[in-house]
């Protein structure tokens, strides 16, 4: 087999994305209760500015978290909508989890982000992974399970999070049965990285 025939390479590409995560970072930076009722689908960025122990020294000029929100059908080929409202929707859900975090204030978050209409849609989930290698936030790189939903009736026999263990209160996650992460440890790994980040251009 001849593996470079099967290789695509483009600095086209390269160049796209670097064009948009440029854009990203030039958007406006809003409080996360401010945006709502918008239509579109695209990568977006939250921003904390809050005084959490845990989190102190954290850059405000770094995401701590990247996610995206695809249209409706994006998973199976289907033409997207831009009328959608799911950049809108995806960050209410995250608006109500910082809500119900005990240890997390909602008006400490701000948030910034692109919307990617028509043809692209197909770029949002690299656009994603760029956003992340870029800045490295803490909620993707260390502290997963931010961005999970509601497991479902019959699957509460798994662990919490590792989210969910730094910012109990979720009313769901009550009735998860698996042992949770230990605490201590996140906490060691947390510091770690926001050293990093420190030290990072």
């Amino acid at each position: 087999m001849q593996y470079e025939a099967h290789v695509y390479e483009s600095p086209k590409l390269e160049a796209v994305l670097a064009d948009i995560v440029a854009f990203f970072a030039q958007t406006p930076l809003l409080a996360l209760r401010e945006p709502e009722g918008f239509p579109g689908s695209g990568a977006y960025g939250l921003y904390y500015r809050g005084g959490f122990t845990i989190y102190r020294g954290h850059p405000r000029t770094r995401p701590i978290y990247v996610g995206k929100a695809v249209p409706s059908g994006w998973r199976q080929g289907r033409q997207p909508r831009d009328t959608d409202p799911q950049l809108c929707l995806r960050l209410a859900e995250h608006l109500r989890s910082i809500e119900q975090a005990e240890n997390l204030d909602v008006d400490d978050f701000r948030c910034r982000f692109v919307i990617m209409p028509g043809p692209a849609t197909d770029l949002i989930a690299s656009v994603e992974n760029a956003l992340i290698r870029r800045y490295q936030p803490l909620w993707n790189s260390v502290i997963d399970g931010f961005g999970i939903h509601h497991p479902g009736g019959g699957r509460y026999g798994q662990a919490p999070s590792e989210w969910d263990t730094l910012h109990p209160g979720r009313p769901w996650v009550k009735r998860l049965t698996g042992t949770p992460p230990d605490h201590d440890s996140l906490v060691a790994e947390v510091r770690q990285h926001i050293r990093t980040l420190q030290q990072s251009p």
